[in-house]
């Protein structure tokens, strides 16, 4: 049986855990797969790069609105895949290359399973620990569809990676992975259908946001709301009967409904970690699991599933394991989100109607993009801002923004709020540059 004093589980955000207050532990990292984890090689890093190039396309044929005479004429699929992964690949093999020639880190390229407190079976060789970090991260979801298994269909893992550039892409789902990929193959190309059960997209996202960006995507592609697919069949091509009694016909299929934390595939009740809701592991404020001596951290624990609350998470725990009479604790009272889908979306705190379920009194100050010079420069006629405000305190509690660069703006109202600044504060404390894009902000934040 072999012993560390450190074991990580998962080698995204779990293997920046590791730091120069660790070079005296003997530590050992369990990756089955990719050094880098969900974010680098199948996930935010590679789909950014995919839509930068669909935005490219898309103002190319959008350009001509502006008297500017371009065209659009296709893409080198293979060209635009090889470039993204001919980045990161490389940067994964370094990565785990590096953690190999360390001294005092053993790396398993297996699967962890616990047998025990702080005992697993990683490769069929028994491993114990004293002290260990959960940070597997999640999975797609596959719903069990007829047929569905005996297809092959695409997740998020595999559709950036395909050879061709699908003639007609069913994407099933509607969330920000459906939202972004449709923009990604439909921007470069692609004729898209997306097929989601609800009535609206991004169930997440405030009501307003949603209502705008699934007329957006109604007007731009196939849109299908309200429909579930009653059977999936391939035969050289796909074809799916609809709860309508229709049927529709594609060559590549990629299912977007949803991700779950790989807890199960950890067997962690085995361990005597307890999870919660969607099999989320649960922990304390410390990240300290129900288990002594093990802590959690990401995809595996926090339904956010973001790659910028996972590193938050991974410097919390960092510390913890090295100072336990001064335990840091983590703060998720405001976590920002971005949707890369066109229009963009950005987002912090809560939305309207989570207030209004809260029963909290807000204020609400809603802004158009052709308010503003700048929306005037790009035609644009879809983006907004909504902020919302508690009335007594001053405070913003909540900004949700569409449109061109609204991850990049909401950062400005993130900064405002982490500081405490009044929105009085934040609408006249400074000059907005004219005419650039946060004059937006201004003008929202001084109706506030």
């Amino acid at each position: 049986m072999t012993h560390h004093d450190l074991l990580i589980i998962g080698a995204g955000s779990g293997n920046s855990v590791i730091g120069p207050e660790h070079d005296g532990w003997d530590i050992a990292i369990a990756e089955p797969w990719l050094f880098g984890g969900t974010c680098m090689n199948r996930g935010c890093i590679p789909s950014k790069m995919l839509v930068h190039a669909a935005d490219l396309a898309m103002a190319a044929r959008h350009a001509p609105a502006l008297g500017v005479h371009t065209t659009f004429e296709g893409v080198d699929w293979p060209a635009i895949r090889d470039r993204i992964f001919g980045r990161i690949d490389p940067i994964a093999d370094a990565g785990l290359a590096y953690r190999h020639s360390l001294d005092n880190v053993t790396v398993y390229e297996s699967v962890a399973r616990f047998t025990g407190d702080r005992s697993f079976d990683i490769g069929g060789q028994a491993v114990t620990a004293d002290r260990v970090v959960l940070a597997a991260g999640a999975r797609s979801v596959v719903p069990e569809l007829p047929g569905l298994a005996d297809s092959p269909f695409h997740t998020s893992d595999s559709i950036m990676r395909i050879d061709e550039l699908p003639e007609h892409l069913v994407v099933l789902g509607g969330g920000f992975i459906a939202l972004e990929m449709a923009h990604i193959f439909h921007g470069l190309g692609s004729r898209v259908t997306i097929l989601h059960r609800g009535d609206l997209l991004l169930r997440r996202a405030d009501e307003d946001i949603r209502r705008r960006i699934t007329d957006i995507y109604a007007d731009r592609l196939d849109l299908r709301l309200e429909t579930n697919v009653d059977r999936v069949q391939h035969d050289g091509g796909f074809r799916f009967d609809l709860s309508d009694g229709s049927q529709l016909e594609a060559d590549t299929l990629l299912v977007a409904t949803g991700r779950r934390p790989n807890s199960d595939r950890l067997e962690v009740a085995s361990g005597g970690i307890e999870v919660g809701r969607g099999g989320y592991v649960t922990t304390d404020q410390f990240l300290h699991t129900s288990a002594e001596g093990v802590w959690a951290l990401g995809d595996i624990t926090n339904p956010a599933q973001l790659k910028h609350t996972a590193n938050a998470e991974a410097r919390v725990v960092a510390h913890n394991l090295v100072e336990p009479d001064d335990l840091w604790p983590i703060d998720r009272s405001m976590t920002p989100a971005a949707v890369f889908c066109h229009p963009q979306i950005g987002s912090v705190g809560p939305t309207e109607a989570e207030l209004l379920a809260e029963g909290r009194p807000y204020l609400r100050s809603v802004r158009n993009y052709s308010d503003i010079a700048y929306g005037w420069a790009m035609e644009d006629t879809t983006g907004f801002v909504k902020l919302l405000a508690d009335p007594e305190t001053r405070l913003l509690l909540g900004a949700h923004l569409l449109g061109p660069q609204a991850p990049t703006l909401v950062q400005q109202m993130i900064q405002g709020m982490a500081h405490g600044l009044t929105v009085d504060q934040m609408a006249g404390g400074q000059l907005y540059i004219h005419p650039a894009m946060p004059e937006i902000l201004e003008q929202a934040l001084l109706e506030l």
